[in-house]
């Protein structure tokens, strides 16, 4: 079906609608090879509460945007490259059902949809499209992606302490690296994480300990195996350099011895 809708004109004039919905603050989408899979309004659990976002399903990436006019204007385009992307189904949780979980390497976060056959569906297509892309471009699946922040509504107290309680003053914050909601003293440090940004990151005290041990022990391991290269590779050097010839035996051989969708 995919395959069919490549150079098409019904395609073609889709991704051009999209791009003229998202306007000069979007980025273009129409590139050689790109097809329009399926659109529609799923809710995404944001900080702060859930909130519709319009979604288009692309072969290679996934778009969202906020909704300013329903199917004529949207800003805040997102671009997530569909190789990055684990899907995780959610189970039911009072009034919030039929939803997944959308990982990256930058950032994870849950999405809802309206009916457990939309959500059936987007999936499916989703995890086609990935399975899709994977194969036809040789790569792996990215193994490590980001935290899934827990929402601000779900914690009255800092979840590190256990003690501060968050007011006007007192706000919360996310470690970068769990996703758990921390007052400021318990966040107080940073660490890189490279697959969220070039620059250190605010993340929890526990987080803080633990990155720094595991980065500690990858250091001693890269430094116990450059010496033991090191003195591999000396021993080596001098058994083949020696020049001690008082057991050398002349030879005596001879020469010759690899929602909504489109139809």
């Amino acid at each position: 079906m995919v395959d069919r809708l490549v150079n098409s004109e019904a395609n073609a004039r889709r991704i051009t609608m999209v791009e003229s919905c998202f306007g000069s603050s979007g980025q273009p989408l129409a590139v050689p090879g790109r097809v329009l899979v399926g659109e529609g309004v799923l809710t995404k659990i944001c900080r702060k509460k859930p909130k519709p976002r319009q979604f288009f399903l692309f072969n290679d990436i996934l778009v969202y945007g906020n909704i300013l006019i329903n199917k004529k204007k949207y800003n805040k385009q997102h671009v997530i490259p569909l190789e990055e992307v684990k899907l995780e189904s959610l189970q039911d949780e009072g009034q919030l059902r039929n939803g997944w979980l959308i990982r990256t390497a930058s950032k994870s976060f849950a999405v809802y949809a309206a009916t457990s056959t939309e959500k059936q569906e987007w999936m499916a297509h989703i995890n086609k499209c990935i399975e899709d892309l994977l194969r036809k471009s040789g790569k792996k699946a990215v193994e490590v992606h980001a935290a899934v922040w827990v929402p601000d509504s779900e914690a009255n107290v800092c979840m590190h302490c256990k003690k501060t309680q968050f007011t006007v003053l007192n706000r919360r914050h996310h470690c970068r690296n769990c996703g758990t909601v921390v007052c400021g003293p318990c966040s107080s440090k940073r660490f890189l994480l490279p697959n969220q940004s070039t620059k250190q990151l605010r993340v929890c005290l526990n987080c803080f300990d633990k990155l720094s041990r595991d980065k500690a022990q990858q250091n001693s391991t890269n430094i116990n195996y450059l010496r033991n290269s090191l003195k591999d590779r000396s021993e080596s050097s001098g058994d083949d350099d020696s020049d001690d010839d008082d057991n050398f035996v002349p030879s005596t051989t001879t020469p010759e011895q690899v929602c909504t969708r489109y139809n």
